[in-house]
């Protein structure tokens, strides 16, 4: 019976050919001429036939032995070509990269930085995909979802990629007529505009203030499961909003709104989360690397933070 032979012996074996000399060979392969040899007799026996006529001056090839020859060169030049595919993989992204977020994110942040992505590495093909709850990234078949909140499975890898949280605001209109809460329990007796988010219960603002930490229940003439909708109802002056302050920066700094309570607030870091190391994947890493370089530089730079949840 046939042994499969060894991608090694093929090469010990091809270079005996091309030398029509053990020792030539050997040199070449930068070993010994007994290990040679060995290695021919291991490929003759592991193919049960005789490759090679070795005489005290010369080396002639057998017409088996042509015939292996010629597969061997193709063997190798296809395991070759294999392995510098797979090193390239592991050093340029290629290939399709599903990526999962939340819905203003996504649209006004993560997008655009993928679309800056592909352009600076065109092998790459990105799939953005957006929800209004929490993504399952192995089970859904995700390889990153980039996600506002700090509430992360312990089996998920995940990387910071910029500091973030929220803040209570509100129109000057909405504040003039109904008078700014000094506490968070005066939330309860005022219009308070719900998002439904991807991990947090309905209608429930947890908030802190130093170590101090509070849930209140709040409920308003409006909610919606989109954080844009939201705001523009604030802006609009139909009540209190709880909004990350990447969203709603623009707006406090024109007077829009107006930040209440401003001593309390909701952690709300921006994470890169992927359910493998990133070694494991060019493409994968490529992006993490990328979107932590645009916070960095980007309109997030000023305190942007990059500790790690899980070590990568």
């Amino acid at each position: 019976m046939h042994k499969t032979p060894s991608p090694d012996d093929l090469r010990v074996f091809t270079a005996v050919v091309r030398k029509a000399s053990f020792a030539e060979a050997a040199r070449e392969l930068g070993a010994s001429p007994a290990f040679v040899s060995k290695r021919i007799r291991l490929l003759e026996e592991d193919l049960a036939v005789k490759l090679l006529h070795r005489t005290t001056r010369r080396v002639a090839v057998t017409e088996e032995g042509e015939r292996v020859f010629h597969w061997a060169l193709r063997i190798l030049d296809d395991m070759d070509q294999l392995l510098q595919e797979v090193a390239v993989t592991r050093r340029e992204p290629r290939g399709l990269l599903r990526v999962s977020t939340s819905f203003g994110f996504g649209r006004q942040v993560v997008a655009p930085m993928l679309s800056q992505l592909v352009q600076r590495h065109p092998g790459l093909q990105v799939r953005l995909e957006v929800f209004d709850r929490l993504v399952d990234v192995a089970g859904e078949g995700f390889d990153l979802d980039v996600r506002v909140g700090d509430e992360i499975a312990p089996h998920l890898i995940a990387r910071r990629l910029a500091d973030n949280h929220r803040v209570l605001c509100a129109a000057p209109a909405y504040l003039e007529r109904r008078g700014a809460p000094r506490t968070l329990a005066e939330l309860q007796g005022h219009d308070c505009l719900v998002i439904k988010e991807r991990d947090h219960p309905f209608g429930v603002w947890r908030l802190r203030s130093g170590a101090q930490e509070q849930a209140v229940k709040v409920r308003g003439p409006l909610s919606a499961n989109h954080g844009e909708m939201a705001v523009q109802w604030a802006v609009d002056g139909h009540g209190i909003v709880l909004r990350s302050l990447w969203d709603v920066a623009t707006l406090l700094h024109a007077g829009q709104l107006v930040q209440v309570l401003p001593e309390w607030r909701q952690e709300a870091n921006i994470w890169a989360v992927y359910p493998t190391r990133l070694e494991r994947s060019a493409k994968v890493r490529v992006c993490v690397d990328f979107l932590q370089e645009r916070f960095r530089t980007g309109w997030m730079a000023q305190g942007a933070g990059t500790d790690a949840r899980t070590p990568v």
